[in-house]
């Protein structure tokens, strides 16, 4: 008979992905850490509307890294720190990159938060002077508007109007506001124009992916289990014993680095941990090495090299021929020149796997259509395809591992690869 799930394993995988989906739980530090990034942003702004005065910061760092997630934190504890002092107008340089653009956002979302009428038809100088004026009355009420920018530098181009308009009304002692520029670029403020950086006040949070130390803190800190919950004490014992055992072993420290030399962000390793917990055995209701394993070489799968396990023969000789070319520092190749590579094998190997012109020319068509090769360029669509220059669209660590995993694939193939 087999063995049912235990109900104390599917809770603790419920609570697990709870804590994976909710940002709050591993973006925001401990309460007594005052050097993490969530803590001096929330220094800056808080400072900001209780001084009453006026400031600009960017957030720096590469997609994936949690500026956007630590700056929601943030402002969703000072929404509750200072209820009714705080507005926060959202632009996106994806959206709002035109200046008329972003100015009537900006009027749209002060009317919608206060309750104002908005006109569709108003002018960029109208829109312009009713957000002036709306940040000297919101000074005056001592309310602070938070202008939140994403994808920063993409405000950066053209005449940059939006930007020298708002940090220039930022100049005024009767303005209250922050302006919080977000971009993965680390040279964002270099983009901007003389006028505009004279009036920035060049402060920047970097979001760094974390090093490997503290990459083990989180995930002790995500995936142990708490010991007030509801779920039985032993049960809990036992869960964490062995999760602790898993996560000082060297082939677990392998699999975490394999898969952070690839991406070290915490928003993917978060990915990372949520299809590896998925894979956890419900009847033991532990998680163990394999889970980690087997969601590594899921994220990790390569199409192209998943492609080359459809190929016939011909077509992987055909492939080695082009990556032998390039390894021989031909950089302009076509089928006629790979065809001279196929026959020198050959000869040189008297391999069986010999086949007419005709046929090496459908395999190279049909590699075309799996877009494993391409042409170099679109000039000779008139020309014939045996003479136009291609090239290869699959690497050689990928070509290598594929022939690999190919159960059929000659040994000489392996052999002209290494």
């Amino acid at each position: 008979m087999e063995a049912e799930d235990l109900p104390e394993a599917k809770t603790a995988l419920s609570l697990l992905r709870s804590r994976l989906c909710n940002t709050s739980f591993y973006f925001k530090p401990p309460s007594d850490s005052s050097d993490s990034n969530y803590s001096k942003l929330k220094f800056i702004i808080s400072s900001s509307v209780a001084e009453a005065c006026n400031n600009s910061i960017l957030l720096l760092g590469p997609r994936g890294s949690g500026k956007m997630a630590v700056l929601e934190l943030v402002l969703q504890d000072l929404l509750l720190e200072y209820p009714d002092m705080i507005t926060v107008i959202r632009l996106s340089g994806l959206l709002h990159c035109d200046d008329n653009g972003a100015f009537k956002e900006i009027a749209r979302q002060l009317c919608s938060e206060y309750q104002l009428l908005f006109s569709k038809m108003a002018s960029f100088d109208d829109n312009s002077q009713f957000m002036i004026a709306m940040l000297r009355e919101c000074g005056l009420a001592h309310k602070t508007i938070v202008f939140v920018l994403d994808e920063f530098d993409l405000f950066a181009q053209g005449k940059q109007r939006l930007l020298y308009s708002l940090l220039d009304a930022m100049q005024s002692v009767s303005s209250q506001a922050v302006v919080i520029g977000i971009s993965c670029r680390l040279d964002a403020d270099q983009l901007l124009e003389k006028r505009v950086r004279s009036r920035f006040s060049h402060r920047k949070l970097l979001f760094l992916p974390p090093c490997k130390e503290d990459v083990e803190r989180l995930l002790e800190h995500i995936l142990t289990l708490p010991i007030d919950s509801d779920l039985p004490h032993d049960y809990i014992i036992k869960f964490n014993a062995k999760l602790h055992n898993m996560l000082a072993d060297e082939r677990f420290k392998k699999i975490i680095n394999t898969y952070l030399d690839s991406d070290s962000t915490v928003k993917q390793l978060v990915r990372y941990l949520f299809c590896a917990i998925s894979k956890m055995n419900l009847k033991s209701g532990m998680l163990t090495l394999e889970n980690f394993e087997h969601a590594l070489s899921n994220i990790q799968r390569q199409p192209k090299q998943e492609c080359i396990k459809d190929c016939s023969i011909l077509e992987l000789y055909i492939l080695v021929c082009m990556k032998r070319l390039e390894v021989k520092e031909q950089n302009s190749y076509n089928f006629n020149s790979v065809m001279k590579e196929y026959k020198s094998i050959h000869d040189s190997f008297q391999t069986s796997d010999y086949y007419s012109r005709s046929v090496c020319l459908r395999a190279f068509e049909h590699l075309l259509q799996r877009e494993l090769i391409c042409f170099t360029d679109n000039r000779g669509n008139n020309q014939s395809i045996e003479f136009r220059p291609v090239k290869l669209l699959i690497s050689s660590p990928e070509l290598h591992l594929g022939l690999k995993a190919y159960r059929s694939c000659p040994v000489i193939l392996q052999k002209l690869m290494n």
